[in-house]
């Protein structure tokens, strides 16, 4: 299953974790990716969206 917002296309970010004594590490920050039973095209489907489009209404949930 892929880790990408199926409404807006959000997908990890890549950063660096920075320790004290400055030893760098990459690391992903992963999208807050939740599943939901949603219309889409007049059908009801089970997506992964990401929390900021369920928050601003992109997404119409099933009854």
């Amino acid at each position: 299953m892929s880790k990408m917002c199926e409404i807006c296309g959000k997908k990890p970010m890549v950063g660096s974790n920075i320790s004290h004594a400055h030893n760098i590490n990459k690391r992903r920050f992963n999208p807050n990716l939740q599943s939901v039973r949603a219309l889409h095209e007049g059908q009801v489907k089970k997506m992964m969206v990401c929390t900021q489009c369920i928050k601003s209404g992109k997404v119409v949930k099933a009854a």
